[in-house]
């Protein structure tokens, strides 16, 4: 998946069907909305709750949609600053997982 090519898909249809983007407070609403969706979905098939057959994928995709909504309308490149968290990411905890004792 290429961020950069889906903030602009998303912006796309934003501008073609969606009229215009919600504000950012709204937006976020919406993400945490997102979420909580996620987390029930794994919550009853993971947990100990009985499940109605949603789709996991299609939640993920909502939140995915939403981020990108919220990096376009705050001037974020997303693929910039994923790219730059996973460099971090690799430097900081190239060695933590592999030394968790938890983990092993």
């Amino acid at each position: 998946m290429n961020l950069k090519n889906s903030q602009l898909d998303v912006d796309t249809w934003i501008k073609e069907h969606g009229v215009r983007y919600f504000n950012e407070l709204t937006n976020m609403a919406q993400l945490t909305e997102e979420v909580g969706e996620v987390a029930r979905i794994i919550a009853r098939r993971y947990g100990e709750q009985s499940e109605k057959n949603k789709d996991l994928g299609e939640e993920l995709a909502d939140v995915v949609f939403v981020v990108l909504c919220l990096a376009n309308q705050t001037g974020i490149d997303l693929q910039a600053a994923f790219d730059k968290k996973m460099d971090m990411k690799s430097i900081r905890d190239k060695d933590r997982h592999k030394n968790n004792e938890k983990l092993k």
